[in-house]
């Protein structure tokens, strides 16, 4: 597969980021990358497949997925029915197979991109249960008693939030790359991204404010990128300038529309806490 990453102007990606993208295409194997929810995991992937011009095919994973729906399932439900109706098609058994998301990609007359979107969000078993196909690109249909062969091996990434641990044998197959947070430096490029017209002013005092709430001791939450780029979204429909953001001795304030940073009421609370005795300690 001679594809390269080199970014993409919907996308801040840093030179670690590109290495580790062109590393699984050279070495062939699915990039995981984990991070903290809102770095932009699932965007990575939307944001390759259209920089090399490839087709995405997404999986998103929840608590009840299965392997093997990644696959393919039997709708027996169906077949069954059409046959008290006495429907002809009832007698190939192929009507009834539904392809999944690994299916449709090795069926592809090119490469494509798969995600596998917060795979650790399903059992544990879900990851090994990959292992094969992952690996030798194939599987076997019992139901038709074909084998499923790549015709062009798909570059695969596969996203976790770090919700649980990942098989160790899963691990070997993969090439990993960890988003750190963006630095002060990187963010601001990410804002500009979205909102290029952005006054340099409310930038920087947005961002002073962002980092502060993320460096607050005691978060159960800390408020992440996108949620960075929804509040700025917020300040910007209801006109908010700078000066709201900050009081005149440079004081912490509790800002403006902070339901978009904070979203739980015991984060609520901490911040409204540590606000009140930043005032009664002048």
């Amino acid at each position: 597969m001679s594809l390269r990453f080199e970014g993409s102007s919907g996308y801040v990606a840093t030179p670690e980021l590109k290495i580790a993208v062109n590393a699984a295409i050279t070495l062939q194997r699915p990039l995981l990358v984990k991070g903290e929810p809102g770095t932009g995991k699932t965007m990575l992937a939307e944001e390759v497949a259209g920089a090399l011009g490839l087709p995405l095919l997404q999986w998103h994973v929840k608590s009840t997925t299965k392997a093997q729906q990644g696959l393919y399932e039997y709708d027996a439900v169906s077949r069954l029915r059409d046959s008290q109706l006495g429907d002809a098609k009832v007698h190939d058994i192929g009507n009834y197979i539904v392809k999944g998301v690994l299916w449709q990609a090795f069926e592809m007359d090119g490469p494509c991109v798969v995600l596998i979107d917060e795979i650790d969000k399903a059992d544990i078993e879900f990851p090994n249960d990959l292992l094969r196909e992952l690996d030798r690109m194939e599987f076997h249909c019992y139901e038709t008693r074909e084998t499923v062969r790549a015709r062009h091996r798909p570059l695969v990434f596969i996203t976790s939030n770090n919700e649980k641990e990942l098989p160790d044998a899963f691990l070997r197959r993969c090439f990993f790359h960890y988003i750190r947070f963006p630095d002060r430096e990187t963010m601001s490029r990410i804002v500009d991204v979205h909102f290029p017209e952005l006054r340099k002013e409310l930038l920087s005092e947005a961002l002073e404010v962002f980092f502060g709430l993320r460096d607050v001791p005691g978060l159960k939450k800390k408020p992440s990128t996108s949620e960075l780029i929804d509040w700025l979204k917020l300040l910007l429909a209801e006109d908010i300038g700078p000066e709201a953001l900050r009081s005149d001795d440079h004081k912490v304030v509790v800002p403006p529309m902070h339901g978009a940073l904070l979203k739980n009421e015991q984060d609520v609370h901490l911040f409204e806490r540590l606000v009140f005795m930043a005032r009664h300690n002048r």
